[in-house]
C-alpha cells in the first residue's frame, strides 16, 4: 500500500472523528457523570465496532445494507432507536435530578456505570449505525486496489481507530479538567437534558436517511 493512500486516509478520518457526532456527545455525557474510565470505555468501543464494519465490509456483507433496502431500512432502524433510547434516558436522568436537587440538593447521576455498560454503550452507537459500515465501503476502494491483502485494509481500519483514540482521549482529560463545573447538580441536569434532545435528533436524523440504492 501507498504511504501517501494512508496519509489521505488518515486526513479523511481525521475530518470524520472531529466532525459533529453522536461519539462526540456519548463522551461529553458519560466523562462528567462517570468518568475518565467510562470515557476510555465508549472509545474503546467505538475502536470495537470499527473493527466489526471493516471486517464486514471486507468480506462484501456490508454491500448487503446498500443493495438491499430492506436490510438497510432494518439495520437503521435498529440503529435509530438506539440513539433515542440513549436521549431518553438522559432526558429521564435529567428531570429525576432536578426533582432530586429540588428537594435534597443533591443529584441522583451519582451512581457508577459498569465497565461492560460503558463498553456496550460506545459499541452499539457505531455497530448499529450504518453510516460507518457505509464510510467503510466507500474508503476502501479509494485507498486500496484489489491486489491489496486485507492486512491492508485492516492497517487502515488501525490508524482510523488511532485517530479516534487520541482524539477523544484529548476530550476526556479536557472535560476532566473542568469537573469542579462538572461535578454540580445543576450541570448535570442540564447536561442530560441537552445530550437528551441531541441524541434523539441524531436518533430521528437516521430513521429518516435514506438508502444509496
Amino acid at each position: 500500500m501507498d504511504f501517501n493512500n494512508i496519509l489521505a486516509f488518515v486526513a479523511v478520518a481525521t475530518l470524520l472523528v472531529v466532525s459533529p457526532g453522536p461519539n462526540g456527545f456519548l463522551i461529553t455525557k458519560t466523562v462528567p457523570l462517570f468518568g475518565k474510565k467510562a470515557g476510555l470505555l465508549n472509545v474503546f468501543g467505538f475502536v470495537a465496532a470499527f473493527y466489526v464494519h471493516a471486517t464486514l465490509a471486507i468480506f462484501g456483507i456490508s454491500l448487503i445494507l446498500v443493495k438491499s433496502s430492506q436490510a438497510f431500512f432494518i439495520f437503521k432502524m435498529l440503529g435509530a432507536a438506539y440513539l433515542i433510547w440513549i436521549g431518553v434516558k438522559a432526558l429521564i436522568s435529567a428531570f429525576s435530578g432536578r426533582n432530586n436537587t429540588a428537594s435534597q440538593s443533591q443529584p441522583a447521576d451519582n451512581k457508577r456505570m459498569s465497565s461492560r455498560s460503558a463498553f456496550f454503550e460506545g459499541f452499539l452507537t457505531n455497530v448499529l449505525n450504518p453510516k460507518v459500515s457505509m464510510f467503510y465501503l466507500a474508503a476502501f476502494p479509494q485507498f486500496i486496489s484489489v491486489d491489496d491483502s486485507a492486512l491492508n485494509a485492516y492497517a487502515l481500519v488501525t490508524a482510523h481507530s488511532v485517530v479516534n483514540f487520541l482524539w477523544f482521549s484529548a476530550m476526556i482529560v479536557m472535560i476532566s479538567r473542568v469537573k469542579s463545573v462538572t461535578s454540580s447538580g445543576r450541570f448535570k441536569v442540564w447536561l442530560n437534558s441537552i445530550t437528551g434532545l441531541v441524541f434523539i435528533g441524531f436518533g430521528t436524523k437516521l430513521a429518516l436517511m435514506k438508502s444509496s440504492q
